[in-house]
């Protein structure tokens, strides 16, 4: 018997991996193939192999260490004639070497598939390209394939365009090539690091390396691999009632790369998937499975879209068709997400709406003047920055409305900040961009910004960041007509301040009735964080502040 290492083959280019599995112990009887290690790359995850039949007489890694090709990982005693005479040694180191070569052989076949871009000859090698970080957005539809395979393009040339619930946007090439298989399709839904496309890159002086099979993932590569003899066939994936495990903190997931991969696109918590593979495995089925799981659980219990949840009956509508012609349309993201939205805030808030009117007569003067230097700046000066800024003053001066109610915590949460939403028309539907900071920027600076952002969200190019953050929120009607509304407060917020069209109304001075233009005020507040007397003197507040500018430099 002769004892040799054991050491880690060609990794097909990838330089460490992770050890996530040991598979045999010391004094384990191995035959020539069976795996020794798995490892896992960012691609794929590999079974390394015994070189030779034999007994393990040691393992040298761990699980969590990083290894790369030539590392030695074990020791074992090779069985067989490995041992035999000197005179059959010349014959018995020939057939070792043949079978460590023919071994080193199959190990670099199967790396060879985990290589996700191999380089080729002449400077040329093949690119999958990801989808890149999406400014916070999730799971979001592709609505268009900008290219075709066999197309040639270059750095930042659109390859899909893909639509939030508040913007559309171009995914780039970060490569200039030749388009090889497009590997999504138009309504899929795509999140950071799923992949997008290949492609073929060519370096300057290389040449197109020929086309390649597509290569199956990590998991399809170790369920198409045979067992070794004398294994009993591994059982199915557990039914979905049993794919559910609490999930253990510090847990390590035993899953391979496509297995992850899967997950986020789910959405799954792999620490709460009870994995069905060897030594507690999770394999696809155990992920789909818990997801169907889910679903059934949410259907038949949870609240959904349209009512249901809560103990709120759901309004069956009738068979519209036997009063007349119809047509069903589906509601656009945005419409869908307002309606979600407007139903958990109207059914989670007490409501009251408490209602003012402002004498805006010296301030629309005021900002009529101003028409020559909005002029000059490029800058529209509208009513929208008075009432910005008078709703940061009043904000500052009655901070109750500046706070959020975390009523699991059973805490008030104090905002030591002043960001505003201003409610902007689109074509689309209703968005909500933010402007920061709104108590340290001036008129100029705030109808400059709020021109821009409202611009951004007719065009859908608004950011998740933009509408983000909002302490307060303003929607005006006064462009459209109406004499006041009751606007649905924009939970986690506690007021919303509605404005409806001005009008020239007669106002008693104490002798005579003056002619004043006067603007309608709406505020709908939370009745559990602000009471009523609260929202009388903000509404007041702002009245006074419009009625004379002046003050809004106090």
């Amino acid at each position: 018997m002769s004892e040799q290492e054991i050491k880690v083959p060609d990794l097909g280019g990838a330089d460490e991996v992770e050890v996530i599995e040991v598979l045999v112990s010391q004094g384990d009887s191995v035959e020539e193939e069976d795996p020794i290690l798995t490892v896992e790359s960012d691609k794929a995850s590999v079974e390394l192999p015994s070189p030779g039949a034999g007994k393990i007489t040691k393992i040298t890694v761990k699980v969590g260490d990083k290894v790369k090709e030539g590392d030695v990982v074990g020791m074992m005693e090779a069985g067989g004639d490995a041992g035999g005479s000197d005179d059959d040694k010349g014959t018995g180191e020939q057939a070792g070497t043949d079978k460590d070569q023919e071994a080193k052989a199959q190990s670099e076949d199967k790396a060879e598939e985990t290589k996700p871009a191999p380089k080729k000859s002449g400077g040329s090698r093949k690119e999958t390209v990801k989808v890149p970080p999406l400014d916070g957005f999730d799971n979001v539809p592709v609505i268009e394939i900008n290219v075709s395979e066999g197309d040639e393009v270059e750095v930042d040339d659109a390859l899909v365009t893909v639509e939030s619930d508040k913007a559309t946007m171009e995914i780039p090439s970060p490569f200039a090539g030749k388009i090889g298989k497009i590997l999504v399709s138009e309504g899929d839904k795509i999140s950071e690091g799923l992949d997008l496309v290949e492609m073929t890159v060519v370096e300057e002086g290389g040449e197109e390396p020929a086309s390649e099979a597509e290569e199956p993932s990590g998991d399809a590569r170790q369920e198409g691999k045979s067992e070794p003899a004398g294994k009993p066939e591994e059982p199915k994936p557990a039914p979905a009632s049993a794919t559910y495990e609490p999930p253990t903190p510090g847990a390590k997931v035993h899953a391979g790369p496509a297995v992850r991969k899967l997950a986020r696109e789910f959405g799954a918590d792999l620490t709460r998937i009870k994995g069905s593979g060897p030594k507690g495995r999770i394999l696809k089925d155990d992920v789909q499975a818990y997801v169907k799981s889910q679903l059934q659980q949410t259907q038949q219990g949870s609240t959904v879209a349209g009512g249901g949840g809560a103990g709120i009956p759901v309004v069956k509508l009738p068979d519209f068709s036997q009063f007349g012609d119809i047509e069903r349309e589906s509601m656009s993201r945005v419409m869908f997400a307002t309606a979600n939205n407007m139903q958990r805030s109207w059914l989670n808030v007490p409501h009251v709406t408490q209602f003012e009117d402002a004498d805006i007569t010296d301030m629309e003067s005021f900002r009529k003047a101003q028409k020559a230097a909005g002029e000059k700046k490029g800058v529209k000066m509208t009513p929208l920055p008075f009432l910005l800024k008078a709703c940061a003053t009043a904000l500052a001066e009655l901070p109750q409305f500046n706070v959020s109610l975390d009523m699991e915590r059973k805490e008030v949460v104090r905002k030591q900040y002043i960001h505003i939403g201003i409610a902007v028309d689109t074509p689309h539907g209703l968005m909500v961009p933010v402007i920061r900071d709104v108590d340290k920027k001036g008129l100029w600076e705030l109808a400059a910004e709020s021109a821009e952002l409202a611009q951004k969200a007719r065009d859908k190019q608004l950011k998740p960041a933009e509408m983000q953050g909002a302490c307060f929120t303003i929607t005006s009607l006064g462009g459209i007509g109406g004499t006041a509304f009751t606007p649905i407060v924009n939970t986690p917020e506690v007021a919303i301040l509605g404005v409806s069209k001005a009008a020239m109304k007669p106002v008693w001075d104490g002798k005579d009735f003056q002619p004043r233009l006067m603007l309608p005020l709406s505020l709908s507040y939370d009745h559990r964080a602000v009471n009523g007397a609260d929202a009388a003197r903000f509404t007041t507040l702002l009245s006074q502040l419009l009625g004379d500018i002046r003050s809004l430099l106090l």
